[in-house]
């Protein structure tokens, strides 16, 4: 896939968000950010001859770890606000970025992998504020 400047990528989620109807541009970039998360979590620094696919669930976890850290119990509510309520909506801004050729998967990846990965009403169970003894 060619490089594309930063205002392209940025014109291209703004395209998928307004065909798509449902989320807004900032939960597109989310998951692109969260992606990039995941992929560094799981397979280390970027080296060209690695495969650095992560699989649905994979990206499902990576997705509610990177939003804790970024918002802390805040998390849930900022998701819910561009209408992220389950594991499921990260499949449809997955397959729908797939479909507009800015990501890509291989052939074992189907939508139905990010079903009910884990339940949103504990998505923040796990969550223990930075330094504190809990």
């Amino acid at each position: 896939m060619p490089q594309t400047t930063q205002m392209e990528q940025l014109a291209i989620l703004q395209r998928v968000a307004q065909d798509v109807g449902v989320y807004p541009i900032e939960a597109y970039e989310f998951v692109q950010r969260g992606l990039a998360y995941t992929v560094a979590k799981i397979h280390g620094p970027a080296r060209p001859e690695k495969c650095r696919h992560v699989s649905g669930q994979q990206l499902c976890e990576g997705l509610r770890v990177y939003a804790l850290r970024q918002w802390g119990m805040m998390a849930r509510t900022v998701l819910t606000h561009w209408n992220i309520t389950s594991t499921f909506d990260f499949g449809r801004l997955v397959f729908s970025m797939v479909d507009h050729k800015v990501m890509s998967t291989t052939e074992e990846d189907n939508i139905e992998d990010f079903r009910n990965v884990y339940d949103f009403r504990t998505f923040d169970s796990s969550y223990r504020i930075p330094g504190s003894r809990q």
